[in-house]
């Protein structure tokens, strides 16, 4: 009996159903082309129809097989990679994001596809140095991608800390200035005040002059 099509990973049910085949000693490649035919759902039938309504005159099996594995798995790349770019770094590290891709992409996506997929995920500063390790295997990538995010996170820190520092220094002396313009205004005011009030004292206490014409009287 045929297993149920794994539409995951068809090479590995391929192999199966190639075991069925020995088991039973079918060898005619006819008899496996519609074999496979008669257990395929019709959702994945549609993905080989013209192979199904005009097959080759020989190896039909073959060219079913080869055919159905490498469609299927340029569609299912498409999805995983669909799923894969709503992936973000969020607050792992380099490394540990790209063991959480992996499972995801499974074994149908392309390594290259997933190293990709990872590096575009990761800091511009971080993705501009990684650049020059083209060569280098993808754990490797991940180990300095690690260390150069250790380095990063400080100094950005260290960044916004200073930044902030410097933001509560200019806010503190807009407002010692602004004090010290309010406090000159009143010490303009109250030296205004003791003024007028000093001129008025001194026209108060002041003799009114004596009519001489009055005197001599």
């Amino acid at each position: 009996k045929i297993p149920p099509f794994w539409p995951n990973d068809p090479e590995i049910w391929f192999l199966q159903v190639e075991h069925q085949f020995t088991l039973a000693n079918i060898t005619s490649d006819a008899t496996k082309f519609n074999y496979i035919v008669a257990n395929l759902e019709t959702v994945y039938i549609s993905e080989v129809s013209d192979i199904i309504v005009s097959p080759p005159a020989t190896e039909r099996y073959v060219k079913l097989k080869s055919e159905l594995i490498k469609r299927l798995s340029a569609s299912q790349q498409q999805k995983i990679k669909r799923l894969l770019e709503h992936e973000e770094l969020g607050d792992r590290r380099p490394s540990q994001f790209l063991r959480d891709l992996q499972p995801l992409a499974g074994t149908t996506v392309l390594d290259n596809i997933v190293r990709s997929l990872w590096l575009g995920r990761l800091p511009s500063s971080t993705q501009a140095i990684l650049a020059t390790q083209a060569k280098a295997s993808l754990d490797a990538v991940a180990e300095l991608a690690d260390t150069i995010s250790e380095a990063i996170v400080p100094s950005v820190h260290m960044s916004e800390v200073s930044n902030a520092r410097e933001s509560t220094i200019d806010k503190l002396t807009a407002e010692l200035a602004e004090i010290k313009i309010q406090l000159a205004s009143l010490l303009q005011a109250q030296a205004q005040t003791n003024t007028y009030r000093r001129n008025r004292s001194n026209s108060r206490g002041r003799p009114y002059p004596r009519d001489s014409s009055y005197s001599r009287e």
